[in-house]
């Protein structure tokens, strides 16, 4: 049996529900993964921690007969998508994404059609039937260097997230029509109170996902993914940070950079934890445990929509940068190998 590290968050309570899990997996050959904004004690018994594409292509690497993704619905749907053969099972199927609301399939598809020689660039944080509508597929990794491959005289539709179209818009150069969607996470983040925070803490350079707003972004000394953000602090000089990100990332840098200071960017007034993602709080240790036992909720795609939906994510995969074609990002946790 695996043993789990124990890192503070973990508490003496949790010992026989961590047992269980552990005899589950073993008993059902499962991988579980967990996103970078999962409770920190989910992500200390995942076998691989990281990004949602990263670790769905993880899980095709392995020969576990299930995957446990410790995320959001699309995230899983993305695994099944990639991993067809393999059960795939979620927590709770009520943790879904604000983004992916924000684009229904029918509105999409009626929006394409505005549009019929645009190219359809759609970020990942989307459902398996707006992918299945779409010609590429970007994650905010790899976003612009496949625009730069993109012909200039091609116009781009870019959905759902509009925070992340507007900053590559300004990087790239590329006029865009942009989906009008966002992340209610990101969205939370005050200017005001992150323009207080920065008086108060003048060395700590801030770091921030694309998909917050400009007035947000206009403040960061870097901006990129989440990959990259935990790279950044790594391997920055500086001994505190302001993270403008979902919190629960700051479990990740307080392992890898125990040296390190981290201070999670304010909210709307200043003390929230409204920038925390209540569908990634979903998963609890005990609903893991209770999805693997019962192999549900189950992740079902029917296969000409998979197919359709893989086609862009393979369109991706071919025009990514060679580090994300051999992804190297996820954080294997458990030295577990399949």
């Amino acid at each position: 049996m695996m043993s789990i590290p124990l890192n503070g968050k973990v508490g003496p309570g949790d010992a026989e529900l961590l047992a269980e899990i552990n005899q589950l997996r073993q008993t059902r050959n499962a991988v579980i993964l967990a996103h970078y904004y999962q409770d920190g004690r989910i992500q200390d018994l995942a076998d691989f921690v990281g990004d949602s594409l990263d670790l769905s292509r993880k899980a095709a690497a392995t020969d576990a007969d299930v995957i446990v993704f410790c995320g959001v619905r699309f995230m899983a749907e993305v695994a099944k998508i990639l991993n067809p053969a393999k059960t795939v099972i979620l927590p709770d199927m009520a943790a879904g994404c604000s983004l992916e609301d924000s684009c229904p399939v029918d509105d999409f598809a009626a929006f394409r059609a505005r549009y019929p020689d645009h190219i359809s660039l759609t970020y990942i944080n989307c459902s398996a039937a707006v992918k299945a509508h779409s010609d590429i597929i970007i994650t905010s990794s790899n976003a612009r260097y496949i625009i730069d491959q993109i012909p200039a005289d091609q116009p781009i539709l870019l959905a759902p997230d509009q925070h992340l179209g507007r900053y590559l818009v300004q990087e790239t150069g590329r006029d865009m029509v942009l989906w009008p969607g966002s992340c209610i996470v990101h969205e939370q983040f005050s200017e005001k109170e992150l323009i207080n925070l920065k008086t108060r803490h003048p060395l700590a350079p801030v770091a921030a996902h694309p998909e917050c707003p400009a007035h947000i972004l206009n403040h960061a000394d870097h901006v990129g993914s989440t990959s990259s953000i935990l790279k950044f602090v790594r391997e920055s000089d500086a001994d505190s940070f302001i993270i403008a990100t979902e919190p629960g990332i700051i479990h990740q840098m307080e392992k890898t950079s125990p040296e390190k200071t981290f201070i999670g960017a304010p909210g709307i007034d200043g003390e929230c934890s409204c920038n925390q993602c209540p569908f990634m709080a979903l998963n609890t240790l005990e609903k893991l445990r209770d999805c693997l036992r019962d192999l549900t909720p189950v992740i079902e795609i029917s296969e000409p929509e998979r197919l359709a939906a893989k086609a862009p994510l393979d369109r991706m995969l071919e025009m990514s940068p060679p580090q994300i074609q051999q992804t190297t990002d996820s954080m294997p946790m458990s030295g577990r190998a399949y």
